[in-house]
Formats: C-alpha cells, structure tokens, sequence
C-alpha cells in the first residue's frame, strides 16, 4: 500500500477505533491461480498479545475454497474518501488528489467447526443488536431455525500477524489550503465528502 510518514498516525488506539467503526471488511484470499475476496462483516477482538478477527463465509464458494487451501489473507478496513481539487489550494496549478482513511490486515485464517461457528455468529449478531430491547437478538432466534442456517456458512478466526494504515486528510498542506479544501467539501452535495471534512476538522 501506498505510504507517507505525513499520513501516519503514531496512536495504534487511532487505528483500533478505526477498524471498529468500518467493520464491514473486504476479506482477500489466493486460490492457488487468482486472488478472491469476499465482504463481510467481522468482529473485533484484542487481546493482550493478540489481535483477532472472527466473521463468517458462505459455504462452497470459491473463497471459502481458498482460505481452506491458502490461510494467509489480506483484510481491508475503508473509511470515507473524497476527491481533492487543486481548483481550491492557494496555487491551483497542483496536483489534485484524493483523501481517505484505510487499514490493511495480513493475518492466518482458520476455519471454524460448527459449535464455534454458533458462538461467532452469536458474538456478531450481539455487536450490532441490542440483546435486551432488538426483537432480533441472538438469543430470541428460534433455535431450529439458527441450526438450518449454520448448515449453509463456515466460522472463520482470523489472527493479526501486521497491521498497515493511511489516514491521508492533506496533513502535508498549509492550513489556507486546509481549510479551503474543508469548506469545499462541506459545500458539496456528497456525503462521503462531508465525512472526509469532518475528520480533516479534527485535526486541524
């Protein structure tokens, strides 16, 4: 991945956070002849000397296929992006360029057994249902019907091995520039770009 000292925070609870709160990934593999990818949703676990990665695939598909025979993957975390104009920098006759925030994760992948796979899926379902007030939480399913579901998917435990990050928010412009590109996104119609304003504003 493309990497500049200007783009890189010292602050690993930054990034941390980051993988939290963008964790609708996309999970890479080699089948032996091409790369395959997949995107899924994970959960997040750190440890004390680890990090880990739990989420699940569909069975028989070729990247389930390939995380049996090749357990090294590569998982991408994205954040909003946004186009840069030069059109906005007090010397427009710059190079545009595009802001974003990204993480990329080596790790080993291991597939799960089906009591695993249960428990995973309940970790998952926990993360973004509240299990006291959601009508949908884990432990409301009728139990047949979770057992049908998990015939058709595979756990899967992902253990971090090196962990890559670019946070490219224009930090190696003046502030003019700054705070031109800030008002220029913010006066788009474009969300993403909305997004990207807000996190160049934090660390202005």
């Amino acid at each position: 991945m493309y990497k500049s000292a200007a783009f890189i925070t010292e602050n690993q609870n930054e990034v941390l956070d980051f993988m939290n709160q963008n964790s609708f990934v996309t999970l890479i593999g080699f089948d032996g002849e091409f790369p395959v990818a997949t995107q899924v949703p994970i959960t997040l676990v750190i440890n004390q000397d680890s990090i880990q990665l739990f989420g699940h695939v569909m069975n028989k598909t070729d990247h389930c296929r390939a995380f049996e025979k090749h357990p090294n993957v590569l998982v991408m975390f994205t954040g909003s992006h946004a186009y840069i104009s030069a059109a906005v920098y007090e010397n427009p006759q710059s190079v545009s360029t595009w802001n974003y925030k990204t993480v990329q994760v080596k790790g080993t992948i291991k597939l799960l057994n089906p009591n695993d796979t249960y428990h995973t899926i309940k970790r998952l379902t926990d993360q973004y249902e509240d299990p006291e007030k959601s009508p949908a939480a884990f432990h409301k399913m009728n139990e047949d019907y979770l057992q049908k579901n998990l015939k058709a998917i595979t756990g899967f435990e992902i253990l971090v091995t090196q962990i890559d990050h670019v946070f490219k928010l224009s930090q190696n412009h003046s502030v003019k520039n700054k705070e031109n590109i800030i008002s220029n996104l913010e006066n788009s119609g474009d969300a993403l770009s909305h997004e990207v304003a807000k996190e160049m504003r934090k660390i202005l």
